[in-house]
């Protein structure tokens, strides 16, 4: 697979890096090659399968044309942007993008400011156009942005967040209530989880214990499987933490157990556990 090569001077160039940035970023590897560099050894950098894309308002930059002949020899593609659809960087280029504008934002029409920002909207919609027909995901897009919120989200699975081993609060359904409440604030969690031979068969939570002591319930003779919720929402360890957070978010939970295909208990996370992971 080739790449996209931009090559822009100028205020020209600045917008050339931001689009090859947003090329790369959304699944067509793209880089910036500085037309004065690549006129003294940098053109190498361009390979036979590459796309070259040229941005010249004028069209006619002494340091982007002196690029041409090499770059022909190369038997690349050209693409040009320009203002000006006679000029000598478009009528050498394989294919030309009007980016012309009737005034420049400037009071003086001189600084490019309305010329940059079409620019700007035209790499913008080839990003756009590739992203499309590469059917290119927000997964696909994590993968290029993993130290950006939404890649921790999609990247994060719950086996990677999630307490586990002794740290889980796990009872049995025969436990006494009251010392399954010792166990619930020994490991923080805001719940105790509803063991009956490893398999999950309920929660209790820390808006059940407001509700039974609002009920006057005997905490002395009471067992968890009498105040327990039954048939509680639960997460397999492979799923990604963002998932957890929008069926925490979506039932309105604040704890979520931690399941196996099998419905064995292997882990507990809570909505802590969740911002102590960035997710948030």
């Amino acid at each position: 697979m080739g790449k996209v090569v931009l090559i822009g001077m100028g205020k020209s160039g600045h917008i050339a890096k931001k689009i090859s940035s947003t090329l790369s970023s959304t699944g067509t590897p793209a880089f910036y090659l500085h037309p004065a560099e690549a006129g003294h050894g940098d053109l190498g950098m361009i390979s036979h399968n590459d796309v070259v894309i040229m941005i010249s308002y004028s069209g006619e930059s002494d340091e982007i044309i002196s690029l041409l002949p090499g770059i022909k020899r190369m038997n690349v593609p050209i693409i040009s942007m320009t203002g000006n659809a006679n000029s000598l960087i478009a009528s050498s280029s394989d294919f030309h993008l009007d980016i012309s504008v009737d005034n420049e934002a400037c009071p003086n029409n001189l600084a490019p400011t309305s010329s940059t920002t079409a620019t700007l909207v035209m790499g913008d919609a080839i990003a756009v156009s590739l992203m499309s027909l590469n059917n290119f995901t927000s997964d696909d897009f994590a993968m290029s942005h993993p130290s950006g919120s939404l890649g921790r989200r999609l990247l994060t699975l719950v086996s990677s967040i999630m307490k586990s081993g002794e740290d889980i609060p796990k009872v049995t359904k025969e436990m006494l209530l009251i010392d399954s409440l010792l166990v619930m604030s020994e490991k923080a969690l805001g719940m105790v989880l509803i063991a009956e031979n490893e398999k999950l068969v309920g929660i209790f939570t820390d808006g059940d214990l407001r509700r039974a002591l609002e009920s006057n319930v005997d905490f002395q003779k009471l067992t968890i499987q009498d105040v327990m919720t039954k048939d509680c929402k639960s997460i397999e360890p492979q799923e990604p933490a963002l998932i957890a957070m929008q069926l925490m978010e979506k039932y309105s939970l604040n704890s979520l157990p931690v399941v196996d295909s099998s419905n064995n208990i292997i882990g507990a996370i809570n909505m802590h556990t969740l911002i102590q992971a960035k997710l948030f």
